[in-house]
């Protein structure tokens, strides 16, 4: 392992020590409201509807939209969202993360929310710095903060998942959202507070560099049960393997050295061919060969 990779995991296994609190403490205070509570350290994705889980909320999509069904309940979710993946480093942006969540399914209402998390924060030591809420919900939602945050409109405050939505009002603090209450369908209730974010701010956990966020997120997607391939979830595997190479990082794991060993073979693969097929596109490459040649490029520059 190199010695930045090194660095990041050894922080990370302090991290995982404080977290790991924040967690417990979140899932006492929820057992102690009567809110059953699961803990979820994989990635795997709850449908198929994305690769990997990318919030707490996806395992209860099917309750939010059944009129019929009633009840709360609470997790702590491990989360990926590889839309994130150029934002990295930024001390804000994870890639993976783990999200503490609470869904309430036609029995909490909104103002019932606000006093959970306040509460919770409190307990915390944390107050927000502010909150927001969404114009055409401010006359009705900034009463049920009773003067205990400071409220700033914001037309962002709409969540969707594609088929399901709501408005939300977000928590903020040191100038970095920690976490969301969001109202699906108008009758229910979505909430999600970073682990991370909030480790960071209540502990002052500082966050891993690009190059440790991404040695931590390969061995997350390792631990939940993926391996290199070309397709879905082993393609971004691959890829990941492959930025930490590019970035002059290193992990001590045999997916890492077999996944230069391949690039290496690849590459002199298309040195080899590719006089014989000047003109063919990227994607031929790729269906035909198993190159892709944005890495491949790469990979003969050094």
């Amino acid at each position: 392992m190199s010695l930045s990779c090194r660095k990041a995991r050894t922080a990370k296994e302090v991290a995982y020590v404080t977290a790991g609190r924040l967690i417990q403490h979140y899932q006492d205070f929820c057992l102690s409201k009567g809110i059953n509570f699961t803990r979820i350290d994989s990635v795997r994705p709850h449908d198929d509807t994305t690769l990997f889980c990318s919030a707490g909320m996806q395992q209860y999509k099917a309750l939010f939209s059944d009129p019929s069904y009633s009840g709360t309940v609470a997790n702590s979710q491990a989360c990926l969202r590889m839309g994130d993946l150029d934002e990295i480093g930024d001390g804000t942006h994870l890639l993976h993360f783990t999200m503490l969540g609470l869904f309430s399914f036609r029995e909490m209402t909104v103002g019932n929310a606000i006093d959970f998390w306040l509460e919770l924060l409190a307990t915390l030591g944390l107050v927000p710095d502010h909150v927001t809420i969404h114009p055409d919900r401010l006359a009705e939602w900034t009463p049920l903060y009773d003067g205990r945050a400071a409220i700033v409109a914001d037309p962002e405050c709409i969540w969707s998942d594609g088929s399901i939505s709501g408005y939300c009002t977000e928590f903020y603090k040191d100038g970095v959202e920690i976490g969301n209450i969001v109202n699906p369908l108008g009758t229910c209730i979505d909430v999600g507070f970073g682990t991370e974010r909030l480790d960071m701010i209540v502990n002052g956990t500082p966050p891993d560099d690009a190059l440790g966020t991404l040695c931590e997120t390969v061995l997350t997607i390792v631990e939940s049960g993926y391996r290199p391939g070309n397709k879905e979830q082993g393609y971004v595997l691959r890829k990941l393997l492959r930025r930490i190479h590019k970035m002059g990082g290193s992990l001590d794991h045999p997916f890492f050295a077999e996944e230069i060993e391949r690039q290496l073979r690849l590459s002199a693969k298309y040195l080899r061919l590719r006089d014989r097929h000047p003109d063919m596109s990227p994607g031929w490459w790729f269906d035909n060969h198993g190159i892709d040649l944005s890495d491949i490029g790469e990979t003969i520059d050094e």
